[in-house]
């Protein structure tokens, strides 16, 4: 980690691709969330994606990782996150494939049309207002608690914007697996790829990732449990290939 010019701010190396993202220092930072998301989306070559709510953009240069040719827009309502967002993408020579916009991702819809992209992905805010402490950082509050959005918002526009076939790809709590999946059947999805997070092999998983896809057959593949950490407390085999590139590649994934 280095500081940069502004003492507010890191410049961070995400490693895989000598890909780098700049940080606020106290603020909004990204976290293993994030990264397991976009290791676990399905993509081909020449897809037209959409990050709602991208923070700083992590999810977008992760992407690029991941198969080549991607038109990735990520849409962000905070203008200081947005410009983040866009220093890295330039920090990273990626303008050719990254778009970072500033708006309400709950009016998606009207900035880019109807059923436009490819995949749709979304780290959304786990805790729905009035469940636990909202964070005195305004930022990190819109992060972790739906104050400018909710998880049908993000449902409701990924239909929307989704091309038929196409997939919305989520990460959550497993806590509101039931609400994920009346959600997806209210707006036309259907739930394809599941896998559960845990911090360890003996614990409850506290992440679900789910990808969904508009319209085709139902039929829900169930991946192998993700386990966060050995017992000793050090990251699995499995999540230190996952940050550390081992298992990187293009068309990684299985799209339909």
């Amino acid at each position: 980690m280095n500081t940069t010019d502004k003492d507010q701010e890191t410049i961070d190396d995400l490693i895989i691709n000598n890909l780098k993202i700049i940080q606020s220092r106290s603020g909004f930072r990204f976290s293993l969330d994030a990264v397991l998301l976009a290791h676990f989306v399905s993509l081909q070559a020449g897809n037209r994606v959409l990050d709602l709510g991208t923070g700083n953009g992590v999810i977008p240069l992760l992407l690029t990782t991941r198969a080549s040719r991607l038109q990735i827009h990520g849409l962000e309502i905070q203008p200081a996150m947005v410009e983040l967002a866009r220093r890295s993408v330039q920090l990273n020579g990626l303008a050719h494939l990254i778009q970072i916009d500033q708006g309400d991702l709950r009016e998606a819809d009207n900035r880019y049309g109807l059923a436009v992209f490819d995949l749709v992905v979304c780290n959304p805010p786990f805790q729905k207002v009035g469940t636990g402490k909202i964070n005195p950082n305004p930022a990190i509050a819109l992060a972790r608690h739906e104050l400018a959005c909710c998880l049908e918002d993000v449902v409701r526009i990924g239909a929307l914007v989704l091309k038929p076939g196409g997939r919305l790809a989520l990460i959550q709590r497993p806590q509101r697996l039931a609400e994920i999946f009346e959600l997806f059947s209210r707006y036309g999805l259907t739930a394809r790829r599941l896998r559960l997070v845990y911090p360890q092999v003996h614990r409850a998983p506290n992440l679900v990732l789910i990808e969904g896809a508009k319209g085709g057959k139902s039929e829900l593949k169930v991946l192998p449990p993700l386990v966060v950490y050995e017992a000793g407390g050090g990251y699995t085999r499995e999540i230190q290939q996952i940050y550390y590139g081992e298992q990187r590649g293009f068309n990684q994934g299985e799209p339909e």
